[in-house]
Formats: structure tokens, C-alpha cells, sequence
């Protein structure tokens, strides 16, 4: 595959697959876009009209299947990626799988067993703050040592708004994942406690929806990890974390674009999606899943690092139910 530009097939057409086949096509090197798939055969060909040659499968099953695709970047919803995942494997192929993996431990443990297996790494999870510039560097400074050990973290994920149906569920399993990943990857251990807590909900959650909610996670050290999660914050697209460590801490996400001080003032843009505040780090993701599979390589967050962020989740999900903190088995 190092010689030629891998070929790509795109899963899923929505707001975030229509931005990936726009990055596949024109912001990644060495890539070419060559089909998308999805169950809405005429979005799916709207997309595809944009770029030449790019063939349309409303099955994504087929577009696995074909054997002028080379790896696949699955953008579908959650419920349906073990299926597809699994598919990828079982036809040798790349796949880049937007978080979550999948949606309970139990199909996650099974593509990880699926994929071990086959005796080949082929799967990366798309927690893409790990190519964040800012994470990038917070990740390095902690590394270094310089800073001492890593005591504690704390996150914050708000988003201006949600579409209708987002439920107290998928603000665990669909936005607290990504601090969940954040976590075990800036600590380089796992999560071994959850206890997600429910303020006063906002007036702008749906009926029976508890937002914001308040995660700590205690790690194997018996470091702690604080994240606020708040789907309806109405402010924008924020996302910062702090890690306090024994000789100084780092912070990221301050701001977007150039930060302004000035006449007794600071601030920066606020932008509305995690589309603005994370293109470099999509861009990122992207261009190294791409390089990885041309090499035969996965370098990214690993089909592992999917099951243990579904077994965190879970383990949330009860703890959001009872108000209890939950321990984390993994297998």
C-alpha cells in the first residue's frame, strides 16, 4: 500500500461524514475518496455528486465488501457499528470508527476479540483529542516528568445545544466518553471508580433529561478526575481541561484562535461546534489513520481503548441511575 494512495469509503453521510469525505478529499494526503454509504441512498448521492468518481452504496455492508475500497471510516450511528466493525474485520480492512466503538461493553469485548483473532491490528477509535495540538502538548509536558506526578484532572465538555432526543444516556455515552479516553491516556492507567452526579437540571433540558452532569473518576494511583458535562449550555462548543500535577499544572482550551488581552479585558471566540474547535485535530486523526494504514500499522486510539471507554460508560450509566459510585471491571 506505500506506493499508492489508499482508497477510502466513508460510512454514514450526516453532518459528521459529510465532513469527513470533504476532509478524505481534499485536506488528506496520500487518500483518495472513492464511495460512501448510507441506509438514505439520496443523501448519500448528493454527497457523492460533489466529488468525481465517488460510488454510492446504500448498504455499507456492500461498500465493505468491495474490493476497490481499502479501508473504511465508519461515521454511522453507534447501534450499528459492531456489525459493520466486525464486517471490516472479517474483510481485512482499516477501519477508523468514530467513538463511540460501540454501545455496551459486551459487543465492544467482542470486536476486541474479533480483531485479536484475526491476528491483526486494523481498528483505531476516534477519540480525536489525542491529535489535538493543545492535548498533544499537555499529554508531552506531563510525560516529561518535569511537572512531577500527575495528581489530578479536571475537564469541562459544553455544548451550545444538542438535537431533539439526546438523552441523559448519550450525554454518558456520547460526550463523557471523550473525557473517559482523555483520562486514561493522560494518566496512561485505568479508570477503576465512576460516580455520575446530577445537579438542578437546566430549564432548556428535555422532560426527564439530567443536564449538566458531574463525573469523578478515580484512577488506578487514586488520582481523581472531575468532568461537567452540560449539553445545553447555550454558551458554545467548550472544552478545557486542567491537570494539576505536583510541580505546576497545564491547561487547555482557554480559547480559540487568537486570545486577547487588552484594555482590562481578555477573551477569545466561542465557536458553536466541535466541528470549529477540533478541525486540526480531525485533520490529524485523519491524516495519521491514513499513514498508519498505508504502513499496515494502527498508531491511534485502539480497539481496546474502545471497550474499556464502553465498560467506563456503562458503569456511568448506573451510576447516573443510583447516585452510587460504580467500580470498573475490565476484562
Amino acid at each position: 500500500m506505500t506506493g499508492a494512495a489508499l482508497r477510502v469509503g466513508v460510512i454514514g453521510v450526516g453532518r459528521m461524514g459529510a465532513d469527513h469525505a470533504q476532509r478524505v478529499a481534499h485536506r488528506i494526503a496520500n487518500a483518495t475518496l472513492v464511495a460512501v454509504a448510507d441506509p438514505d441512498r439520496v443523501r448519500a448521492a448528493e454527497l457523492a455528486a460533489q466529488y468525481d468518481d465517488v460510488r454510492v452504496f446504500a448498504d455499507p455492508l456492500d461498500l465493505i465488501a468491495d474490493p476497490r475500497v481499502d479501508a473504511v471510516l465508519i461515521v454511522s450511528p453507534g447501534f450499528v457499528h459492531e456489525e459493520q466493525v466486525l464486517a471490516c474485520i472479517a474483510a481485512g480492512k482499516f477501519v477508523l470508527c468514530e467513538k463511540p466503538l460501540t454501545m455496551d461493553a459486551a459487543s465492544s469485548l467482542r470486536v476486541v476479540e474479533a480483531e485479536r483473532a484475526g491476528g491483526r491490528a486494523l481498528i483505531q477509535v476516534g477519540f480525536m483529542r489525542r491529535f489535538d495540538p493543545e492535548y498533544a502538548a499537555m499529554k508531552a509536558m506531563l510525560d516529561s516528568g518535569d511537572l512531577g506526578r500527575l495528581l489530578l484532572v479536571h475537564n469541562i465538555h459544553r455544548n451550545k445545544d444538542v438535537p431533539a432526543g439526546f438523552t441523559s444516556e448519550m450525554i454518558v455515552r456520547d460526550s463523557l466518553v471523550h473525557e473517559v479516553d482523555v483520562c486514561r491516556w493522560l494518566f496512561g492507567e485505568e479508570i477503576t471508580e465512576i460516580t455520575v452526579l446530577s445537579p438542578a437540571p437546566t430549564s432548556y433540558a428535555g422532560e426527564g433529561v439530567v443536564d449538566p452532569q458531574v463525573a469523578i473518576f478515580r484512577m488506578e494511583s487514586g488520582a481523581l478526575a472531575t468532568t461537567e458535562v452540560f449539553a445545553k449550555s447555550g454558551l458554545g462548543y467548550e472544552v478545557r481541561c486542567e491537570a494539576s500535577a505536583e510541580r505546576g499544572n497545564v491547561t487547555v482550551g482557554l480559547g480559540s484562535g487568537v486570545f486577547v488581552r487588552a484594555a482590562n479585558a481578555w477573551g477569545g471566540a466561542i465557536p458553536d461546534d466541535f466541528r470549529a474547535r477540533f478541525a486540526t485535530a480531525y485533520d490529524d486523526e485523519v491524516q495519521a489513520w491514513v499513514d498508519a494504514s498505508r504502513r499496515g500499522v494502527v498508531v491511534g486510539p485502539s480497539a481496546y481503548d474502545g471497550y474499556a471507554a464502553s465498560v467506563v460508560c456503562e458503569a456511568g450509566l448506573e451510576s447516573l441511575a443510583s447516585g452510587s459510585p460504580i467500580k470498573v471491571v475490565l476484562s
